[in-house]
């Protein structure tokens, strides 16, 4: 008898427990925290803005792979991300990346599954987070936005959080060698204009990061299209 593959694209709220959230305090806000204070000598600004339900989503700008754990480590709550399905192929990153709260996603369209569970999300005391950027940008740039951030937004009824990470492209090692600002904006209420969303929240991250938004060339295009 074949064994059933498990699925990493659906999760319920009840996996979002205090087991999980306890392994991401150990991982991220001890062990992590460490380095981040460390090495890269954290600045925070802006937990205030930190809405006090969970009814809002977690949107920072992408800059390395220290960017989820990061936000785990300075909010309030638990936060679960979306991971590229593709990270769910490799076994012990497979595991460790699910125990941190992640689920499996593919980015080039975010099917019923990634709706259904942010929907079970919102219902735990966890947060869901999402880089609006879908991959990596170069430090000074925001680009390559999409929209399924709003369009998440719109049918959870969540707020956005805008999130500005500066610096956590630097790759340090020795202590009080690097540095991370981290700036909170104000929470962008949901709307069902889904375009007027992406762009409060890119005008936000630009005024959080100093950074510029740079429009792709696959943007470009689409309005250049919708213009003629």
């Amino acid at each position: 008898m074949t064994k059933k593959k498990k699925e990493y694209t659906k999760r319920s709220s009840s996996q979002y427990n205090i087991w999980r959230g306890i392994f991401q305090n150990i991982v991220c806000k001890f062990g992590y925290m460490i380095r981040f204070k460390l090495v890269y000598r954290l600045e925070v600004n802006g937990l205030e803005n930190v809405p006090k339900d969970n009814e809002y989503i977690v949107c920072p700008n992408h800059l390395s792979t220290l960017d989820p754990p990061l936000m785990v480590s300075i909010m309030p709550r638990h936060v679960a991300f979306m991971a590229k399905k593709e990270l769910f192929d490799i076994p012990f990153l497979r595991w460790w990346i699910d125990w941190l709260g992640a689920f499996a996603v593919n980015r080039e369209s975010l099917g019923p599954s990634t709706i259904k569970t942010v929907m079970e999300i919102k219902k735990s005391k966890w947060v869901f987070g999402i880089f609006p950027q879908g991959t990596r940008g170069i430090p000074g740039e925001i680009k390559g936005v999409t929209k399924g951030f709003a369009g998440l937004a719109k049918i959870t009824k969540c707020a956005i959080l805008p999130v500005g990470i500066i610096g956590t492209n630097e790759v340090k090692r020795w202590p009080f060698t690097g540095k991370i600002i981290v700036n909170i904006g104000k929470p962008i209420p949901y709307s069902n204009d889904v375009d007027d969303v992406v762009k409060k929240w890119t005008e936000e991250i630009q005024k959080l990061t100093g950074f510029t938004y740079v429009e792709d060339e696959k943007t470009t295009e689409e309005n250049t299209t919708q213009q003629n």
